[in-house]
């Protein structure tokens, strides 16, 4: 199927999201997983796609699965996991939509025998810190994850993306937008400018720059990395769809107004922050269908008390508003809003930025069969902890450290 034909299909629908784009599918499969294309008719009809056809209607429900086999040879050959990563999209509301959805959706996890099938869409089950005075609790996504629970679906031990995050409106203006802020943020983000940041727009030409940041950033933070030429295929392959319109690295970092991506492919570019031409800071926004996310962020610690960190976003969100996107994506919030949260220190700078908390249902898996299911969920994460042990020392040998 044409990257440009299931980009504008699932742009249409609810909730759409670069991790449902046909570029993530091609990103995937370069690292063993098979992309499979679903599109449910007006009708409710599943159709399967897998590669370069094309589905002729606008669909009511659409997702794209990946599938990788668990072993290559011997019995286990047969078996293989399903994921469907911030899918199915559809009108989660729509009950005989939902049910035709999720029995497609089951009865394939059987016939292509998955160990488990799992699934995270953007389901929301409620805003604002959790007992907070902001805590709203939406019913609608309760009611789906009810419904889940009835099916058989379990609440999955293993959340590949975060359960929450934080988003902020960027219908606001520059001056509301900056209103919203704490004071502190504010402030280090006047700093920032004082003391001589200067935010660029990035290019191919920073690869290497930007992968050797990203390490040092998750050595010192204790994050885990894939190797430096993942990150260089998911760059190169978002990068490349630079709409026209964009700015030019030695342009303004502002786009007119009303320039949409609606309908397009999406999109990423780095924000690189310099100190006399020193890159200190860099994050990349991934754009797509009216809402902009920040997905990678890194940071030197030379230059760190000009805020630097401050600045980026600032401009992120200014950029992200002149593209014609509506909701800027910070990308994560602590599963628990507790300082004891891996995520708290992360989640202060977040909240400061003005945004607003969503809670969402996660990763479901559904099991077709719960002893293969209960083999592979208490092996895989005791070999997963070994390999994140074997990553960390590697990425720091890349860099250098000890």
């Amino acid at each position: 199927m044409g990257m440009n034909l299931w980009n504008q299909l699932i742009s249409h629908l609810p909730n759409p999201h670069f991790l449902q784009s046909y570029e993530w599918g091609q990103v995937k499969e370069k690292y063993g997983w098979e992309p499979i294309y679903l599109a449910w008719d007006s009708q409710g009809k599943m159709k399967q796609e897998i590669g370069l056809s094309t589905f002729p209607f606008y669909p009511s429900a659409a997702a794209l699965v990946l599938k990788r086999p668990v072993l290559r040879k011997g019995f286990a050959a047969r078996l293989s996991i399903l994921y469907a990563p911030k899918g199915p999209l559809l009108d989660w509301a729509n009950e005989p939509l939902r049910n035709r959805v999720l029995n497609d959706l089951q009865n394939l996890a059987k016939k292509e025998g998955a160990i488990f099938l799992k699934i995270d869409p953007d389901v929301v089950l409620g805003t604002g810190v959790p007992s907070s005075a902001e805590d709203l609790i939406d019913h609608g996504g309760q009611a789906v994850r009810t419904v889940l629970k009835r099916r058989g679906w379990r609440d999955s031990s293993d959340q590949i993306q975060f359960k929450n995050t934080v988003l902020i409106d960027l219908n606001a203006s520059e001056e509301e937008l900056l209103a919203c802020m704490k004071q502190k943020t504010r402030y280090n983000i006047r700093l920032a400018q004082k003391k001589g940041v200067n935010v660029r727009i990035g290019t191919p030409d920073d690869f290497d720059l930007l992968y050797k940041m990203y390490a040092e950033t998750s050595v010192r933070d204790g994050f885990v990395t894939r190797d430096e030429i993942y990150y260089k295929t998911v760059w190169q392959l978002f990068m490349s769809n630079a709409p026209s319109s964009a700015s030019s690295p030695q342009s303004s970092i502002t786009l007119p107004l009303g320039v949409s991506l609606r309908a397009k492919s999406p999109y990423a570019e780095p924000l690189i922050a310099e100190v006399d031409n020193e890159p200190v800071a860099a994050l990349f926004v991934f754009y797509f269908a009216g809402r902009a996310y920040y997905v990678y962020g890194m940071s030197r610690n030379s230059h760190r008390e000009k805020m630097p960190t401050y600045l980026l976003q600032w401009e992120a969100m200014k950029r992200a508003k002149a593209m014609g996107c509506t909701v800027y994506d910070l990308w994560g919030a602590p599963d628990v809003f507790e300082e004891s949260d891996s995520m708290w220190g992360v989640y202060r700078f977040k909240e400061g930025l003005g945004g607003k908390v969503v809670r969402t249902l996660g990763a479901w898996d559904f099991a077709p069969n719960p002893l293969w299911y209960k083999l592979y969920s208490e092996t895989i994460p005791r070999v997963l902890n070994v390999m994140r042990l074997r990553g960390k020392a590697k990425t720091k040998q890349s860099i250098g450290g000890a």
